[in-house]
């Protein structure tokens, strides 16, 4: 964003304002040249259009500005008043100020409606704890990662970058995929077919006797699904009417490419049971990938009426549960659905196939500690991050722990600072010497006072300076879950947000993140004069840096 050019617009708009006798909404003026200037490409005054008020106020707005919809009005009324300015400031003429007050007239009554609207929003990728209630105490803020499962999944393949995902060994993998069920029936109707000197069709595929004769004679239910994952994944080969033993492919080739079989090919129901499940397999499984835990039958039920798998009758859910667990994709289970270890390698392999980054999760139970909260930062599912966590500590005394963390953190941005700071939460009064040698450091100063003073420790009290920095490096966390769930942030910060007149004086903290923070707070509370505070302290924030 150009701050000159909208510093300079709103100070001619004070002065035009000043100079009329109106009553100018400053505030709500700098919001729209700020997000026109960052989402609109908006560069100076005369870029405006009645185009770039309709997406400003029916699709900007919505999307960053949580705001209940009986502020629209006060939003509408600053446009106009922007419209007014432009004109008189001639940087439009009378027949594009004309067309921008009908764009406005028009957008006046759909504004409420666009932000009630809450799939405006998107939907959650990552949520994050809020500012406890005191916000004078330290955050209780946890380690940024992928939550356990909700009631909203995202279905779309590669909408969102994949999350790490942690590889079991390839040589466990390969035994476990000798031993999938299906698999195995592939195996034994090849060399049935081999043994009885049996042929395809013309086309390559079973024949109706022998298919049934197979599921007489060797028990299985799906003997097509069987001949033609066993063509597709080499293990045989077919020459005209002729057939012949496929050769001694590596385990896990050949399961790669029954896992990209199952998830992209036409099988009609013979996986799950259902043959609309079975063209959302590929949705189903990515959906799993992603929250990397058990989701409960309920919200897999949710998820399938989500996709609309339920509006033409009912699932077989258990069956489908069986189903998955016989191609070795699910572990079985009448609860929950998740994916197995195989399934998880597989679906990695495919989607490197397809172009899509899928990083894998390095064990950092060895790391040191700034590879630990590099690895932290990646996005991994929080029960993975527990156990790494964890891990990492046991093999440290508290004090080896905290002073690995808090040398990472020292001179680090606030989001390497925020996850070694709540590592070192978890640790007690032995790692006093370390944490008490961080308060010779401004950035770390607040954060060993506040936990020193917790534990009873002997500590020096927080200065008002420091009350306000480490308020404004705990929100610097938020910014990117924000972005991503503007809704859960509003909501968490009207119930325990800093007061309006902490965050009127935010401005006056030295922090690289100041402005970024109370813009984000500006607009995103719901509670207009807080929100109108931040924005205002945003303005103090940005000139004093300029200046």
């Amino acid at each position: 964003m150009s701050i000159e050019w909208v510093n300079r617009a709103v100070d001619d708009l004070r002065a035009w304002g000043r100079a009329y006798g109106l009553d100018v909404d400053v505030d709500e003026v700098r919001l729209l040249c700020d997000y026109a200037s960052d989402y609109l490409d908006v560069n100076e005054l005369g870029d405006f259009t009645p185009v770039t008020f309709e997406e400003l106020l029916l699709n900007i707005y919505p999307r960053k500005v949580i705001a209940p919809p009986e502020s629209a009005p006060e939003t509408v009324a600053a446009a106009r008043t922007l419209v007014d300015f432009l004109l008189a400031t001639e940087e439009i003429g009378g027949k594009m100020a004309v067309r921008m007050r009908v764009v406005l007239d028009r957008i006046e009554p759909e504004m409420p409606i666009a932000l009630a609207d809450t799939s405006k929003f998107g939907m959650a990728k990552s949520l994050f704890s809020a500012m406890g209630a005191d916000t004078l105490e330290e955050s209780d803020v946890s380690v940024p990662a992928v939550e356990e499962p909700a009631a909203e999944f995202c279905d779309c393949p590669g909408c969102s970058p994949l999350p790490p995902a942690r590889l079991a060994p390839r040589e466990a993998l390969a035994e476990s995929a000798l031993r999938v069920p299906l698999l195995t029936d592939v195996r034994r109707l090849v060399q049935w077919m081999l043994a009885g000197g049996r042929t395809p069709t013309v086309k390559g595929r079973l024949r109706v006797r022998d298919a049934a004769e197979a599921t007489a004679q060797l028990a299985v239910a799906a003997p097509g699904l069987l001949w033609e994952l066993a063509v597709h994944t080499g293990l045989v080969e077919v020459e005209g009417a002729a057939i012949f033993d496929g050769e001694d492919f590596d385990p896990l080739d050949t399961w790669a490419a029954v896992v990209e079989f199952l998830v992209e090919k036409e099988t009609g129901g013979a996986v799950t049971g259902d043959r609309s499940l079975d063209e959302e397999l590929y949705g189903l499984c990515d959906m799993l990938y992603r929250l990397q835990a058990p989701v409960p039958i309920p919200l897999v039920m949710e998820y399938l009426e989500e996709i609309g798998l339920l509006d033409d009758g009912e699932v077989d859910v258990a069956e489908a549960v069986r189903g998955l667990a016989y191609c070795g994709i699910a572990e079985p289970s009448e609860e929950t659905l998740e994916l197995t270890a195989l399934a998880v390698w597989g679906l990695r392999e495919h989607y490197t196939d397809l172009g899509i980054e899928a990083p894998e999760a390095a064990d950092l139970t060895a790391a040191d500690a700034p590879e630990l909260i590099e690895g932290l930062l990646s996005g991994m599912p929080t029960e993975m991050a527990e156990a790494d966590i964890e891990g990492w500590l046991r093999s440290r005394t508290p004090q080896q722990a905290a002073a690995e963390l808090l040398g990472a953190a020292s001179g680090a941005p606030s989001v390497v600072r925020g996850i070694a700071v709540t590592i070192v939460d978890r640790l007690g009064p032995d790692a006093e010497p370390a944490v008490r040698r961080c308060l010779d450091e401004a950035e770390l100063r607040p954060h060993a006072i506040h936990w020193l003073s917790t534990r009873g420790l002997a500590a020096p009290a927080l200065s008002q300076e420091e009350v306000l920095w480490m308020s404004v490096d705990m929100l610097a966390l938020a910014i990117s879950a924000a972005e991503d769930d503007p809704e859960t942030f509003a909501e968490n910060m009207a119930a325990s947000g800093p007061p309006a007149h902490v965050i009127e004086e935010m401005w006056r903290v030295d922090h690289p993140e100041v402005v970024e923070v109370l813009e984000l707070l500006g607009r995103s509370l719901n509670d207009q004069n807080v929100a109108k505070a931040a924005r205002k302290a945003a303005f103090k924030a940005r000139s004093r840096a300029i200046g």
